[in-house]
């Protein structure tokens, strides 16, 4: 076959020709998507995080919540994040997360006992400071401050 053959036949597998393709060049390729993948990082980082902002969410009346008692509440409309607020002695109130940090059943104030206890694995956390008294659980229960203004119990939440 001559030489002539075979340039002709490759050219008609293959009828572009350098000059008419737009190369990009590994490093240009890497660049560009490097660029994309930080701005939608960030994009999207932005849109979610709103950090360091607190919002007060009104719980209940003081009136309506005895000393020793406990109030399970939701700090999101789906109740996918459950807390308790215990109103431990008059001027004392606790918020802390419902959810057991061991296994995430929920926890409920035991007056009698003066503890926050877990029924799935016999958890007992501390309702002065939500520290793990004995069972399972290796961490405190995660706390939200209490605020009493003009009669009505707050608790104060970060974003």
């Amino acid at each position: 076959m001559s030489e002539n053959n075979k340039t002709n036949r490759g050219k008609s597998n293959f009828p572009w020709s350098a000059g008419e393709t737009s190369l990009i060049s590994r490093r240009k390729f890497t660049k560009s998507l490097c660029l994309l993948s930080g701005g939608l990082a960030l994009g999207i980082t932005k849109m979610y995080s709103q950090s360091g902002q607190t919002k007060e969410l009104l719980v209940c009346k003081v009136a309506d919540l005895a000393v020793g008692e406990m109030r399970a509440f939701a700090t999101d409309d789906n109740g996918d994040k459950p807390y308790i607020l215990i109103h431990l002695s008059e001027n004392e109130w606790r918020c802390f997360d419902q959810k057991c940090t061991h296994k995430g059943c929920l926890v409920k104030y035991v007056a009698e006992d003066k503890q926050v206890f877990c029924p799935c694995h016999k958890g007992v956390f501390n309702p002065e400071n939500g520290a793990v008294v004995k069972g399972p659980p290796s961490k405190a229960l995660p706390q939200l401050p209490v605020t009493i203004r003009e009669g009505s119990v707050y608790v104060t939440l970060t974003t």
